[in-house]
């Protein structure tokens, strides 16, 4: 019988945001793959969890693949983790799951913290409709992505570096305008956990002076949706009749 492959989030940042449904899975499973084992040691020694773990992480999820889910076609039960949120949000984890998908293994992901959610409710902006971008391209492509984006009528959402924030800022207000409302949140749920909300030209001119930290979201309105300019098809009729009743008098209408 074939085992299944969880899919458990991680605290973004305060440690209580552990579920224990996700403390649980983690103490019961055969084995824990880990983004980076040192850092999710902390979170397993903070909860007891004593399950071995195993590194998987960007640089060798092409060659360990295959070996996790020859593991999981054998019985063996196994939980993904990464260095915090959900896996395969921006972070290894879709690899993995694809390849279950295709070999038939069950994947279950339990709900739990991700920074973008709270990062879009914050932003007062609207979040009915949202797309969620998250990094980038670094360099190749950067360009042509923005300037897809620049008539998105949805909520947009990134991730970015504290290093490359203002850059990103000043890229935002080339392609989006300066006068687009935005909001840059960070370090969600930790100790300096911070919101600023304002125009692009605003959020730019304030991270020239202060030096950001930390994990960083970047949430930026949509592109206001075209004005409906309603037309109305009988103002032809109209006006041919309103043009009659100007010309004819009233002898000729006796």
């Amino acid at each position: 019988m074939a085992g299944k492959l969880y899919m458990v989030p991680t605290p973004v940042g305060n440690l209580e945001d552990m579920t224990p449904r996700a403390v649980k899975v983690l103490s019961e499973v055969s084995l824990i793959l880990a983004e980076d084992t040192r850092t999710s040691a902390v979170l397993m020694k903070h909860y007891g969890i004593t399950t071995p773990m195993r590194s998987h992480h960007k640089f060798n999820e092409h060659e360990t693949v295959k070996q996790v889910v020859d593991m999981l076609e054998a019985g063996e039960t196994i939980a993904l983790v990464t260095d915090a949120g959900t896996p395969g949000i921006s972070d290894p984890g879709f690899m993995l799951s694809r390849e279950c998908r295709h070999r038939g293994v069950e994947v279950e992901t339990l709900p739990g913290a991700t920074a973008f959610v709270p990062a879009l409710v914050n932003s007062g902006l609207p979040c009915e409709r949202f797309t969620f971008e998250g990094f980038l391209p670094a360099k190749k492509g950067r360009a042509t992505r923005l300037e897809q984006l620049a008539q998105e009528q949805r909520t947009m959402i990134f991730y970015e570096s504290p290093m490359r924030l203002v850059k990103t800022l000043e890229q935002f207000v080339d392609t989006f305008g300066a006068d687009r409302e935005a909001s840059v949140c960070r370090e969600i749920s930790k100790l300096h956990d911070t919101t600023h909300n304002g125009t692009l030209r605003q959020l730019l001119d304030y991270f020239k002076q202060q030096s950001p930290r930390g994990e960083i979201v970047i949430v930026v309105a949509g592109c206001p949706a075209p004005q409906q300019v309603k037309v109305d098809k009988y103002a032809q009729f109209k006006n041919k009749y309103n043009t009659l009743q100007q010309n004819t008098t009233c002898d000729e209408i006796s």
